[in-house]
């Protein structure tokens, strides 16, 4: 395999901030990083910084004290959603070129609970799964505007993937359990428990097979039964990676890569 040149993206020099969400469009045209004060910054395929906007509070007369929590594209690549920690998700429309007008199209306001991540599984293109910190697993249907509660954990949703067909989610939380949601109908319940994890799984991707990785230094792979398919016990150096807090697998599913504490 023949690596090409990496390039570190940055927002401008005047205005550094910790970035605290990224997403790459399916059409791969557009990296979006948004950043702690609350600005989405938009790349385009060869890293060059094309773009920007700034995220609006739920509340329009509110103080701007809320995070970007997640963001995912559509699976058209023409919009943009952004999980919030003060309760909402904002749906941006972007358009597919750049320099076209941005707009709000959907939010999804929640009353009592916060907004911790979210996912767009690419084979519903009219509804996107957010998790609460309550516990609860939404799905916003975009063309209502309106939410419905898919499941019920009672703890607290840390994040969410899609399955590479589109066609089901997983959900981890910090009772360490992974939930798995299927939106075609196999006669049997709609969401299931798959597996309890070892730690809290703050990193959670699905490939090939499912990746769960967090603070006890171990990286498991399950197969979609929730069976144990391979182990990599990283705790003898714990104290230098710390926690896993990203996955993201490849198109392919074939290679993942983990993020930490400091690789």
């Amino acid at each position: 395999m023949q690596l090409r040149h990496q390039k570190t993206l940055q927002p401008p020099t005047e205005n550094i901030a910790r970035v605290t969400a990224l997403a790459w469009s399916p059409n791969n045209r557009r990296l979006a990083a948004a950043t702690s004060d609350r600005v989405v910054h938009l790349f385009d395929e060869h890293g060059e910084k094309k773009d920007k906007f700034s995220t609006k509070p739920a509340d329009p007369k509110g103080p701007k004290n809320y995070m970007v929590m997640g963001m995912a594209f559509s699976p058209d690549s023409t919009k943009l959603a952004v999980a919030q920690s003060d309760n909402i998700v904002f749906i941006y429309k972007l358009g597919l070129e750049w320099g076209e007008k941005k707009s709000i199209c959907n939010k999804f306001l929640q009353s009592n609970a916060g907004v911790t991540c979210l996912t767009w599984p690419i084979e519903q293109h009219n509804e996107i799964v957010f998790g609460l910190t309550d516990g609860t697993v939404k799905v916003g249907i975009v063309k209502s505007n309106k939410g419905q509660k898919l499941y019920e954990t009672h703890s607290y949703c840390m994040t969410l993937c899609s399955s590479p067909d589109g066609h089901a989610v997983l959900s981890g939380h910090v009772d360490g359990s992974i939930w798995r949601f299927s939106f075609e109908d196999s006669g049997g319940p709609a969401h299931v428990k798959l597996m309890q994890h070892t730690c809290v799984p703050q990193s959670l991707a699905w490939g090939e097979h499912i990746v769960a990785a967090g603070n006890d230094g171990k990286v498991v792979f399950y197969d979609v039964e929730g069976n144990v398919y391979q182990l990599f016990d990283y705790s003898s150096d714990i104290f230098k990676i710390k926690e896993f807090t990203a996955a993201c697998f490849n198109p392919s599913g074939e290679s993942l890569v983990l993020g930490a504490f400091n690789r």
